[in-house]
């Protein structure tokens, strides 16, 4: 599949109505609480640059869902993927440990590669991982920040290598990637997973920047969590 460097510039002006996803939100609040009920620990990963708080309108949904849903536990995304991963990936052990069952992530554009790479890492103390509007090929390479990382001087062909490296080891737990052809941010065919055989992908109508208040998005996660319906152990 031929894919774009960037979204299509129309996409990027649609961004700016990612904040109806917010009104979308509020007036659906009471049908979401007809989505199936869980349980387990949650992980919450935001996106690049982003505070844990951008995951807190979809923290509180799980929790309304019976979920133990909770910050990743390492502050702002600062982009820095080497070090964030293995970080990420203690994390992920520590909270299997505290819980007794192995969590799940999910992960906002930047933050689901991480929560990814963090399973590929750790599978077995993660159970699940769903990504939302996630670059699962050739890093920021495909996305609107592909002139901020050349300016810094990063090589995004080899970013792009590294990533496709790490890929030869294969996931061994089911991961969800929701991709919308409405992103502005990162182009979506960099967002669908064909190497996975544990993947599924998943379009849905909305921004980038409306992953984290889409109700469709939420209906989604919350169907797809639902599906651990006993906590598992390591």
């Amino acid at each position: 599949m031929s894919i774009p460097d960037r979204p299509p510039l129309w996409a990027l002006f649609g961004e700016g109505l990612s904040g109806f996803e917010g009104l979308r939100l509020a007036t659906q609040w009471q049908q979401l609480a007809g989505m199936p009920r869980g349980s387990g620990t949650v992980l919450l990963c935001p996106g690049w640059q982003a505070p844990e708080v951008s995951m807190l309108p979809l923290e509180r949904f799980l929790k309304t869902r019976g979920y133990d849903a909770r910050p990743w536990g390492i502050g702002r995304n600062d982009g820095d993927v080497p070090e964030l991963i293995p970080r990420l990936a203690d994390r992920a052990a520590e909270e299997a440990a505290r819980s007794g069952a192995p969590v799940a992530l999910v992960g906002w554009s930047l933050g689901g590669y991480l929560a990814r790479e963090a399973a590929r890492e750790l599978p077995e103390v993660i159970r699940r991982v769903i990504t939302l509007g996630s670059p699962v090929i050739g890093g920021p390479k495909y996305t609107r920040l592909a002139p901020f990382y050349r300016l810094q001087g990063e090589d995004l062909d080899a970013i792009e290598d590294a990533v496709a490296e790490r890929a030869r080891k294969p996931l061994a737990v089911p991961i969800h990637a929701l991709y919308s052809r409405l992103d502005g941010v990162v182009s979506w065919q960099a967002c669908v997973d064909h190497g996975e055989a544990l993947a599924e992908n998943v379009e849905v109508k909305t921004t980038h920047f409306g992953f984290g208040l889409s109700p469709a998005v939420f209906r989604i996660v919350a169907d797809r969590l639902a599906r651990d319906a006993q906590p598992l152990t390591s």
